[in-house]
């Protein structure tokens, strides 16, 4: 992630997503793997993007409470030439956030409303994704930064981001359920809801004991 003044090949994400040229994209990386699901090719692709938009988001809240402008009218992404995400482009540093306190919601709200709610229209109409899948594709990594950040790991907020099944607003919680953590062989495992459909691509390793489905997890 970057400021978009300084990533010159960026395309503002409004025409990037309306024009055709993230058709276009997914057509260029579907290349890659020859005659697969494109639902699955969308899905991989998704998972690129997403995690350059939230762990940065994500991280930049943990460890020094500042807030990034990710509405998604005001940023620009660039590509590389098989057709993925390189970066993405912020129209400026970002401001400092209330304290310590801030309730887990609060601080996802911008990147929720005023991002992944569109993008995942988008992907939804473009790749044919279910909405389930992408914010299932998003929380994976939302999760993962706010476990890993700093030296306390935020397992209370990352627990509630996917317990509550209504936000604090009384609107429906979309990442509710996305995640579990459960026992396993002695381990603490996380487990996804909604497989991503990385093992319908040729040439893509298993998540691991992170996917939903059984039969994938040793593949």
């Amino acid at each position: 992630m970057l400021l978009s003044s300084d990533l010159v090949d960026g395309m503002p994400l409004a025409e990037f997503f309306a024009s055709g040229a993230f058709d276009r994209a997914l057509s260029t990386y579907a290349a890659t793997f020859g005659d697969s699901d494109r639902r699955a090719v969308a899905s991989m692709w998704s998972l690129f993007y997403l995690s350059s938009l939230t762990i940065p988001y994500v991280v930049a809240w943990a460890l020094e409470r500042q807030v990034l402008p990710v509405a998604f009218d005001e940023m620009t992404v660039a590509l590389s030439a098989d057709g993925l995400p390189r970066a993405l482009g912020v129209p400026a540093p970002g401001e400092w956030s209330d304290g310590d306190g801030q309730e887990i919601f609060s601080a996802l709200r911008p990147l929720m409303d005023e991002h992944l709610a569109k993008v995942i229209g988008h992907l939804k109409a473009v790749g044919g994704i279910a909405p389930k899948l992408a914010w299932n594709n998003a929380a994976v990594y939302i999760d993962y930064a706010l476990r890993t950040a700093g030296t306390e790991p935020l397992n209370d907020e990352a627990d509630a981001m996917t317990s509550l099944r209504l936000m604090p607003n009384g609107t429906p919680n979309p990442f509710f359920d996305c995640l579990r953590h459960e026992e396993e062989d002695g381990a603490r495992v996380c487990r996804r809801k909604i497989c991503c459909l990385r093992y319908l691509l040729p040439g893509i390793p298993s998540c691991g004991s992170l996917c939903a489905l059984p039969s994938q997890r040793n593949q």
